[in-house]
This record gives C-alpha cells, sequence and structure tokens, in this order.
C-alpha cells in the first residue's frame, strides 16, 4: 500500500513541467511569428506609395517640358530710356514657345548686353505661366569725346559703349590735350581719360548740369569750363567730394565771379566777381 500511493504523484509533477515548458517554447515562437506575417502588407503600401510618388514625378515633369501650358508666350521688356523696348526683345531673342522653366535666363542677359553695350545689366525673370520679364539698366554717358561730327559716349568706369551724331544734353565735352605736358610718359591717354571720367562723374549734380567741357593739360591739371564763361582749376582727380563740396559753396557765394580753384580744396579761392 505504501509504494503505490507513492507512485501516484508522478505524473502529475511531469504534466506541470510539461505544461510550463509549452508556455515558453513553440507557443511563444508561434505568437512572434503571427505578428511577423504583417510585414506583406506594409510591403504592398509602400510600393504603392513609391509608384505613386514616380507617378506625380513623371506627371510634374511633363508638365514643366513636355505639355503646353507653362510655355512662353509673352517677353515683356522695361527700364529703357535711350533704346526702345523692341530693341531690347530683339537682342533677347527669347524662344518664344520653348518650355518657359527650360529658358537659360543667364544666357539671354549675356546676349542682351553682347548685342547691346548701352546696356549696363539685365534682369530676367519668368512670370509664370506664360511670361519672360527682362528688367534693363542702361549707362549714363558722364563725358563725350568728339570724333568728326560724331560724340562717344562715356560713362562712369571709362567705358565707350556708344556713338551718337547728337550729343546729349547736360553731359561735358572731354578736351584732352595731355601730349606736351611733362607726365604724358607716366599717364597715357587712357589713365588720363579715367581720371576725367572719374572727375565728371562724381561732379554734384548741380555743377555737373553747368559743366560743358573738361579740360585734361595733366593729371594733375583739369579744368572745368561751366556756362556763362566761367572756368575752373580742379587740379588732379584726388579729394573730388571735397572740391565738390567746395565749388558748390563758392557758386553761391559768388554768383558773378568768372573763376574758381578747388585744386586745394581747404583753401577755395575766387576771383572776378
Amino acid at each position: 500500500m505504501a509504494g503505490a500511493t507513492t507512485a501516484r504523484p508522478g505524473p502529475s509533477v511531469r504534466a506541470d513541467k510539461g505544461g510550463k515548458a509549452g508556455k515558453s517554447g513553440k507557443a511563444g515562437k508561434g505568437g512572434k511569428a503571427g505578428k511577423g506575417g504583417t510585414a506583406g502588407p506594409r510591403r504592398i503600401r509602400l510600393l504603392v506609395t513609391l509608384a505613386s510618388a514616380a507617378l506625380l514625378a513623371g506627371g510634374a515633369t511633363w508638365a514643366l517640358y513636355g505639355s503646353s501650358w507653362l510655355r512662353v508666350e509673352k517677353v515683356t521688356a522695361s527700364g529703357t530710356e535711350v533704346l526702345t523696348p523692341q530693341q531690347v526683345l530683339s537682342a533677347a531673342a527669347v524662344p518664344v514657345g520653348a518650355p518657359l522653366v527650360g529658358v537659360d535666363t543667364d544666357e539671354i542677359a549675356d546676349r542682351v548686353r553682347a548685342r547691346l553695350p548701352r546696356i549696363d545689366s539685365v534682369d530676367v525673370v519668368r512670370a509664370w505661366p506664360h511670361g519672360i520679364g527682362l528688367k534693363v539698366t542702361e549707362r549714363k554717358p558722364v563725358l563725350l569725346i568728339k570724333k568728326g561730327t560724331d560724340f562717344t559716349e562715356v560713362d562712369a568706369t571709362g567705358v565707350r559703349f556708344d556713338t551718337v551724331a547728337k550729343a546729349p544734353a547736360g553731359v561735358p565735352l572731354l578736351d584732352m590735350a595731355a601730349d606736351r605736358s611733362p607726365s604724358a610718359r607716366r599717364f597715357d591717354e587712357e589713365r588720363l581719360l579715367r581720371e576725367a571720367v572719374g572727375i565728371a562723374g562724381g561732379l554734384p549734380r548741380a555743377v555737373a548740369k553747368e559743366t560743358l567741357q573738361v579740360k585734361v593739360r595733366s593729371f594733375d591739371a583739369v579744368v572745368l569750363e561751366l556756362t556763362k564763361g566761367r572756368t575752373v582749376v580742379w587740379g588732379s582727380g584726388e579729394l573730388g567730394e571735397a572740391k565738390g563740396r567746395a565749388l558748390s559753396a563758392l557758386l553761391k557765394a559768388a554768383p558773378r565771379a568768372d573763376h574758381f580753384d578747388v585744386s586745394v580744396p581747404t583753401a577755395p579761392a575766387v576771383s572776378g566777381s
């Protein structure tokens, strides 16, 4: 009797161990495998998203380059003063009908400046959905060089940009006579031209309007001829701003004087009043 009673609990203990093994073994692994089964739908959603993005990108590319929706139909020009807008448009040669996004704006700007030297700068902008706008800035002459019966216009940087038959109003004429000057060996004509341009371009507006001629006798002997027979000894191009202020003050203080000397702006002189 005692041996039989001792043998019965054995299967119960083994069953308990088997239960624990079942919870931590195959059953647990089977649960993880079930969760991993969602990878398939995720991949499908990713593929659908990528395909949609590709279709959108292709559609956008077609709209920009292949369709007739976003093509150049209108080109405008603004900012002209001496030139006409049509001259700018002709020089620009914008390809009407081409895809707007493919227009090379830098190339157009370079073409305008090369064909029209009067143009100092040009801003080319796309005006969606069908336009190109050209905003130009023309060079301003500060001096004129007489060549026969014509006049060559020179801007404030010394660029000779155009030749005209009629002298524009308010722009002084250059009188270069420095060939006999002792400084001629050191300063060639181009250097003296830049000096004269710097002087003329830096004159106060009121003085510039009354300046008829800039005479260059040497690097440091520049004389201005004003209206009403007045002359101004300017000297060199140094201290131009101070000389301009001194001259403006003298013109107001001695309106009847006919000779002014601002070569030393801290000690200006006037005579003939």
